[in-house]
């Protein structure tokens, strides 16, 4: 799942570079029903159009993030850099904006946009958000855009992040949740976790997934719902072929783009500070 995921992030990195849209990720193009109209002109104005073509997102987690000068923030699978060059510019000099990505092709394009964008306050770290490689308590802000729900194991992404976050840490993401379960025959299709469906979790299991983790305050908030119209390069042949018509039509209810919150306890005991 893993290595497969991989590779299919990476050309999604070098069709970008190329500049043309993607072929793959949260749905099968960067303007498709998922991907489309996330950010404004506004917000993408002096970042790269390879960062925007590169997005895989499924909403805009800056749009929930409230973002304060001076802050540090971790985006967990940034791919192109979109959401850490903007997330860069909210926080400031005084900030700083991580971006962690297993997918070297990615990392490449991240780090090239950066340079582009003449941004000074961003660091990119090869790694898998299973294990993010940055010391307890160090992070005030965790945002992701549909990422999480490509792990195979969510609990240990949520320990993760609960880690890393100081004492009043926000948790403020952008996934791919479930409104009901899934037919077997998408979960066991690798192209469908690629394109962020098979993976993703119910909405009550990610507020008890966040609760678990220790955080307080859980909440999924749905953002965009689908139709059978926006099924196009969704759903890979052989899986619409199985499915079927009614099959279909009762897939593209069981997903929403959702915005997920929740805040590390204040009170934690972290690195001596209370």
């Amino acid at each position: 799942g893993r290595a497969f995921i991989t590779q299919k992030y990476g050309e999604v990195a070098q069709n970008a570079s190329a500049g043309s849209q993607t072929s793959c990720g949260c749905g099968c193009t960067s303007k498709d029903a998922i991907t489309r109209d996330l950010y404004s002109e506004v917000e993408t104005a002096g970042i790269p159009a390879e960062a925007l073509l590169a997005s895989m997102g499924c909403a805009n987690p800056l749009a929930l993030a409230d973002l304060n000068p001076g802050e540090v923030v971790l985006d967990l699978g940034s791919g192109g850099g979109i959401d850490v060059l903007l997330s860069a510019k909210r926080v400031g000099p005084t900030g700083k904006a991580y971006g962690l990505d297993m997918t070297d092709e990615m990392l490449e394009l991240a780090r090239k946009n950066q340079k582009e964008a003449g941004v000074d306050n961003v660091e990119f770290l090869k790694g898998e958000i299973e294990s993010i490689p940055l010391p307890d308590c160090s992070v005030d802000v965790i945002i992701s855009n549909c990422v999480i729900n490509l792990s195979t194991d969510k609990d240990q992404v949520l320990g993760e992040a609960f880690r890393v976050l100081k004492p009043g840490g926000r948790f403020a993401v952008a996934d791919i949740v479930l409104t009901k379960q899934v037919p077997e025959v998408v979960l066991h299709h690798l192209a469908m976790w690629a394109g962020c469906v098979a993976g993703a979790l119910e909405i009550d299991d990610y507020k008890s997934g966040l609760l678990k983790a220790g955080f307080t305050n859980a909440e999924v908030e749905v953002v965009k719902t689908y139709s059978q119209d926006d099924v196009g390069g969704l759903i890979p042949a052989e899986v619409a072929h199985q499915l079927g018509r009614e099959g279909i039509a009762e897939l593209m209810t069981s997903f929403v783009s959702a915005f997920v919150r929740a805040t590390k306890p204040n009170g934690c005991c972290c690195c001596g500070r209370k």
